[in-house]
């Protein structure tokens, strides 16, 4: 059974398998395996395929409430960055990578090589990506930690009331998350990455509904789904609301910001078992829950073209456990 383009996903089977957009390409996390396909320059696919332990057999600290979610969210962290910048790697032809090599070591005061020297390491390009990576943390560390609070610090008299100050940061930081990814969307590049969301999602989707993951099964299906990160990140928001009521009154807004970074590893916990419970059942609680992520996908995913969906399958496939049970969320 196909879905339109404009409903979530409401199968019975719910799949373990998640995925991130990369540059020019997808990765998938399975129980067993996990999976990256890029279209590379040339047009063919590279796929990268490796050994996951998310299944029957997964350690205790990926099982337990509150704790999975936590280091669920660091790994699935570190294996973006990682991924996202291999796949930005093999956008790049031997001589972009040469020139982007030569001028990190000229910064860093190093020997430089002649063009035509191939034994030149590509560490500098991991260094710069590093460097970008750092600095864009920063500044997401600033809008959405600090600034927030420090807008609402501004108020007169706000100290008095804990539940309306964490009431009006959360607004705050969400009004700011929103018009942050809009901005972001309009940009060409992060345009195809939304596209390659959509074709994430919808290829999950389609092998939800238990489909044979051809291009005309996932061309039919969604492109929201309740489990995507973008529905993850705004219940953070909201739990991080409720999490700071209880805060003590009267402190200066960069005690509050330092407290909210102390218990974000608590709201990430609450938030993965919300994301659950919302991705297992379908009733009023949880349509509510659902629906700011939902709203906020038709920014961040895109409907795909059919090359875009090849490269999920190609991601895809090798995620599927033989067993069905290790799949089922």
């Amino acid at each position: 059974m196909s879905k339109n383009n404009n409903s979530p996903n409401s199968e019975k089977f719910k799949s373990k398998i998640g995925g991130q957009a990369l540059i020019e390409g997808i990765m998938m996390l399975g129980p067993q395996k996990g999976a990256m396909a890029c279209r590379l320059p040339d047009g063919t696919i590279d796929l990268e395929v490796w050994d996951e332990n998310n299944g029957k057999k997964a350690p205790w600290y990926r099982k337990t409430p509150i704790i999975r979610g936590c280091f669920n969210f660091v790994t699935s962290l570190a294996k973006g960055y990682k991924y996202t910048m291999k796949s930005a790697e093999k956008q790049m032809t031997e001589d972009e990578k040469a020139e982007e090599e030569r001028k990190a070591a000229k910064k860093a005061g190093k020997e430089v090589p002649e063009m035509d020297d191939d034994k030149f390491s590509s560490e500098a390009f991991d260094v710069i990506m590093i460097i970008g990576t750092v600095i864009g943390i920063a500044v997401a560390m600033g809008l959405f930690f600090f600034m927030p609070k420090f807008i609402v610090g501004l108020i007169p008299d706000i100290e008095k009331s804990g539940i309306i100050r964490s009431m009006l940061e959360g607004i705050v930081k969400i009004a700011l998350f929103v018009l942050y990814m809009w901005a972001v969307s309009l940009m060409k590049d992060i345009k195809r990455q939304y596209m390659y969301h959509g074709a994430e999602h919808k290829t999950i989707a389609c092998h939800e509904a238990e489909l044979p993951l051809t291009v005309e099964n996932i061309r039919k299906q969604s492109r929201f789904h309740k489990r995507c990160g973008t529905s993850f990140i705004f219940i953070v928001l909201i739990i991080g609301i409720f999490v700071m009521c209880f805060v003590p009154k009267g402190l200066l807004w960069w005690q509050r910001s330092l407290l909210s970074l102390a218990t974000l590893p608590l709201v990430v916990g609450i938030s993965y078992e919300c994301i659950r419970l919302a991705g297992n059942n379908d009733n009023l609680f949880t349509r509510i829950l659902s629906a700011p992520g939902l709203a906020m996908q038709r920014i961040t995913t895109r409907e795909p073209d059919d090359s875009m969906i090849e490269i999920a399958i190609a991601a895809m496939t090798p995620c599927i456990p033989e067993d069905k049970s290790e799949d089922r969320w």
